[in-house]
């Protein structure tokens, strides 16, 4: 199964894609199981495999499979030729199915694409780039998981600010932090290795779904093409159903979201006014002193692609009684270019966390950069017993307006203040501004997100 095309140099198949920014979306790897030239061989393989389970169903002589499959096997086809021929039918499998009848001895010719249509072809085909693209998808998630996982253990206590709405808010940790980036890697990659195992399902149903033309060996011929091409075997043929679509395309998207939110917390703990993460690399054309976030970026970039892709395949789930007008060829691409970004977000995550340079001291003195505004809870809390909850949060409030306006911390208020004293001493007040004291179980927390991983759980009982 050998595709070439004749814009490209040296008889393959052209990169996919091309041009000047194309590769950035993508991962040479996923770009390379998603190309015209992967899918044209996956066309083949399933048309080879076709002809196989008609032979072992009797349906098909034996040595008519034997050269069906050897001129799919050795087919030198034109990616380009081929797409140029879909435009009469509409599909490029009416032109490729010709292009193998050329190919084949007159009495195998009756026997190519038996019981089959065009989408039958077109689906199963893009059901084995699917699980392809998959496989490399999912192992750059496992990846990134356990970077994240790595850094979840190693900044265990690592105190830096949380920051809600963009503003600090109260002490966590990063490894609380990194934590939650790997929780969320996990389960995207177990909703992809769900869809891959269980939903990627062979299409064979004939032209108006039942099989007709395969009489009384229907069943068997699908069940046979199921196995050949190790894909699952579905119970009815889904020509309009396209449920299988939508889960894959949704799974995707989760996976690009979830990447994506990685890769935002970190250009954001990257600005120079932040500084508490940095990339290894990464140049500005102009200004010597930066350091650009380049996978953050290319991560994010990518990922914000993938919600209109996930929008057309969703968009297209309605579909005409046996066979839609248009809504299935709207799939094709949409398909493949979610893969593929979805591919570059996961391969440009997996560098970025790889990369990922990580500054305690400087989490640290973002910490106390607000002379202690970031423990006004718990100054409160501590006060409440004795105040109740609404006057203490509304002393701490006005302290902390105080403190602003007079542009000193808020513990030299707190230690000449005698509503304040009158509750907490000078010792309480200390205890009551450090943030190791006011983490509650981050600590805990991150251990059981770190056990999960490492036994494979993506959410513990009761939360599935």
């Amino acid at each position: 199964m050998r595709p070439s095309s004749s814009s490209s140099e040296g008889g393959g198949p052209p990169p996919y894609p091309q041009g000047l920014v194309g590769p950035l979306f993508g991962s040479a790897a996923v770009d390379a199981v998603v190309s015209d030239g992967a899918w044209l061989c996956s066309m083949l393989e399933v048309e080879a495999a076709l002809a196989a389970a008609g032979a072992g169903a009797g349906v098909v002589p034996a040595a008519a499979a034997a050269e069906i499959a050897a001129a799919c096997r050795d087919a030198r086809l034109d990616v380009d030729d081929i797409g140029r021929g879909a435009l009469a039918a509409g599909n490029p499998v009416v032109p490729l199915v010709a292009a193998l009848e050329a190919r084949l001895p007159a009495g195998a010719r009756p026997h190519l694409h038996r019981g089959a249509t065009s989408q039958d072809v077109v689906d199963s085909a893009l059901m084995l780039v699917a699980r392809r693209a998959l496989e490399l998808i999912a192992a750059d998630l496992g990846a990134a998981g356990d970077r994240c996982a790595a850094l979840a253990e190693a900044h265990r206590d690592t105190p830096m600010a949380a920051r809600t709405l963009l503003q600090q808010a109260l002490p966590t940790t990063f490894g609380l932090r990194a934590a939650g980036w790997m929780v969320a890697v996990d389960s995207a990659r177990s909703g992809l290795e769900r869809v891959r195992d269980q939903r990627l399902a062979v299409q064979l149903g004939g032209a108006a779904g039942t099989l007709a033309s395969l009489g009384d060996a229907g069943l068997e011929v699908a069940r046979r093409l199921a196995a050949e091409l190790g894909l699952a075997e579905p119970l009815l043929p889904w020509h309009t159903d396209r449920v299988r679509v939508a889960e894959l395309a949704a799974a995707l998207g989760t996976a690009a979201g979830a990447l994506g939110k990685v890769a935002l917390d970190v250009v954001l703990l990257v600005q120079t006014e932040v500084g508490e993460v940095g990339e290894a690399e990464g140049g500005s054309s102009t200004l010597p002193q930066k350091r650009n976030p380049v996978h953050a970026v290319l991560t994010g970039a990518a990922a914000r692609r993938a919600p209109g892709l996930v929008a057309t395949l969703l968009a297209a789930m309605p579909q005409e009684l046996e066979r839609a007008a248009g809504a299935w060829h709207a799939e094709w691409d949409s398909l493949r270019e979610l893969l593929r970004v979805t591919g570059g977000a996961a391969a440009h995550g997996r560098a970025m966390l790889e990369a990922l340079r990580v500054d305690p001291a400087r989490m640290r003195a973002n910490l106390g950069a607000r002379g202690g505004m970031l423990m006004a809870e718990s100054v409160a809390g501590r006060l409440a017993p004795a105040l109740g909850r609404g006057a203490a949060h509304a002393l701490v409030r006005d302290r902390v307006r105080s403190a602003e306006e007079r542009g000193v911390g808020l513990r030299e208020v707190l230690v000449n203040d005698p509503a304040v004293r009158e509750h907490l001493s000078e010792e309480g007040i200390d205890a009551a501004l450090d943030p190791a004291a006011h983490l509650g179980p981050a600590g805990a927390l991150v251990d059981r997100a770190l056990r999960a991983h490492r036994a494979g759980i993506t959410a513990p009982e009761g939360g599935r």
